[in-house]
């Protein structure tokens, strides 16, 4: 089967981020053992999600594994002029579906590129590494990474993380985190707001700290310009509902809020300045009603950030496989940053424009696919010289 008629039937599985991957995991599979290609498991905790990795090729060292995820985002009160779980082609030399660009048509190519990578006579392997729940956190990012440095005697030096990048050869990427502030303030007669502590006023006030934390991070001169925007940012995305009614203190209020960073700054280093600030103000609200609480807690993991060091072998190599040869970053994050952090020298470039994912009407473009088997097939050729 070609790219497209893959994609096809990868699409054809509305396996949503959280949800079970088992139906494409089985699909994909099914396919490899078609092709005689031996594959191992990394399943989580409870056996509703597996995410798979393989090799083709000798069992040397200095390999590289193509790495995408089979999870996609939901489509509901989106407005699709198609049905969003099959493949349509309307005609304007696009491939309509969930999941086209973001990132089955990687998988796709990969998967297709098969019959190819096993007649090759491969002097380094080529590995597939598909994994779930990317789109919730890049959850299975670390253990499947892992389980490839564990589970074969040889150690893989690359991996190629295929989100859409129009096929430009990505050296960076943001990493990406989300926490969950819960205040619990005192109830009362709002005239008697500077006897009591209001949670929504509080809150109101930690989200501005937020604000300001970003602020100062640009004022130190943490700026990368590279990526766009060039700086980490800090962003209060929900405000839950709270309160009961407008003359009532609110006791309760909680929000959430991402952190986007460069690679030099560290989500971590600015959640834990966060909480230290937000101790301050218990110790203060405490007061005024002993029970004033702040609770932070992580609602999506910590992504880490990639930069691929200048110098590094895998730069040359990807530029060598593709049309497109300048260097580029990206804001969304990836499992790229967590495949660097197993030990890979890992770079992103796969098909498809980061601009029409998570949308209605999410599209590939044929070219962007052609462009893929083009670099694969130069990778093939490139690791059997």
């Amino acid at each position: 089967m070609k790219s497209a008629e893959i994609l096809a039937h990868l699409v054809s599985f509305p396996v949503l981020g959280g949800e079970s991957n088992s139906s494409i995991a089985t699909w994909i599979e099914n396919y490899l053992t078609e092709h005689q290609v031996e594959f191992k498991n990394v399943p989580n905790e409870d056996g509703t999600k597996r995410s798979i990795h393989c090799r083709i090729g000798p069992a040397v060292d200095d390999g590289i594994v193509l790495s995408g995820h089979t999870d996609v985002v939901p489509v509901e009160g989106q407005d699709w002029k198609t049905d969003p779980f099959t493949l349509t082609d309307i005609g304007d030399e696009n491939l309509y579906a969930r999941g086209s660009c973001d990132m089955k048509g990687f998988i796709a190519c990969c998967l297709a590129a098969v019959p190819a990578i096993k007649k090759a006579p491969l002097k380094k392997p080529i590995y597939f590494a598909f994994s779930y729940d990317e789109e919730v956190g890049c959850l299975a990012g670390p253990a499947l990474a892992a389980d490839i440095n564990n589970h074969y005697s040889e150690r893989p030096k690359y991996a190629l993380i295929g989100e859409p990048s129009m096929m430009k050869p990505i050296i960076g990427q943001k990493g990406i985190c989300i926490f969950k502030t819960t205040l619990n303030g005192s109830a009362g007669h709002s005239s008697r707001i500077k006897s009591e502590v209001s949670a929504i006023s509080e809150a109101a006030k930690l989200i501005v700290w937020l604000e300001n934390k970003m602020d100062a991070l640009i004022q130190a001169g943490d700026i990368d310009h590279r990526f766009q925007p060039a700086h980490s940012t800090i962003h209060c995305g929900v405000f839950d509902k709270s309160g009961i009614a407008p003359n009532v203190i609110s006791d309760s209020a909680s929000f959430m809020w991402d952190v986007r960073v460069i690679p030099k700054n560290k989500a971590v280093a600015i959640k834990d300045e966060f909480v230290a600030y937000c101790a301050s103000v218990i110790e203060k609200n405490r007061e005024r009603f002993p029970e004033f609480d702040i609770q932070t807690e992580y609602a999506h993991s910590d992504v880490p950030a990639m930069d691929c060091p200048e110098g590094s072998d895998i730069i040359p190599l990807i530029r060598s496989l593709v049309e497109d040869k300048a260097l580029g970053t990206v804001s969304y994050a990836a499992e790229a940053g967590q495949f660097a952090e197993a030990g890979f020298q890992t770079m992103i470039c796969g098909p498809g424009d980061i601009a029409q994912a998570h949308r209605a009407n999410e599209f590939v473009a044929k070219f962007q696919l052609d462009a893929c088997d083009r670099m694969l097939i130069n990778l093939i050729s490139t690791l059997s010289k």
